[in-house]
């Protein structure tokens, strides 16, 4: 499974009440271009071209819990799966952000090791770890 890499703006965000993890909307959205972790918005991220099974802004991650036990936090999203309806890509990263916040906040991202482009029909799933979870905060 590939790494999770936090933005570092999420911690404050996260502490100014920017996100609740439990019921906002989550997007993952696709680039090949890497991020930084000093990115803010989703607008500092160059999302691969809208068409052929992508949508400009991504795919919604459901979430599947949301809560602590003996004070560690854990978020366990369902996995996102993109179909392309033509050739998609290339991308290389998954970018994780808040919708629901007003400037569309971002909280982390998944780097897969090279660029990926997807023939029409093919699927790519962002596989989060139901067990681990997509993040803790202890």
């Amino acid at each position: 499974m590939v790494a999770f890499n936090k933005f570092n703006s999420f911690v404050e965000a996260v502490a100014e009440k920017v996100h609740n993890l439990g019921s906002d909307v989550l997007k993952v959205a696709l680039t090949n271009a890497a991020p930084t972790a000093a990115v803010t918005q989703l607008s500092g991220i160059t999302q691969i071209a809208n068409g052929n099974g992508y949508t400009t802004g991504g795919n919604v991650a459901t979430i599947s819990s949301s809560a602590q036990t003996s004070g560690t936090y854990k978020l366990v999203l369902a996995d996102v799966v993109f179909t392309a309806t033509g050739a998609m890509g290339p991308f290389r990263y998954a970018v994780l952000y808040n919708d629901t916040a007003a400037n569309d906040e971002v909280i982390g991202w998944y780097d897969y090791g090279s660029s990926i482009t997807l023939a029409s029909g093919e699927t790519f799933t962002v596989d989060f770890d139901a067990t681990t979870g997509v993040l803790t905060l202890a």
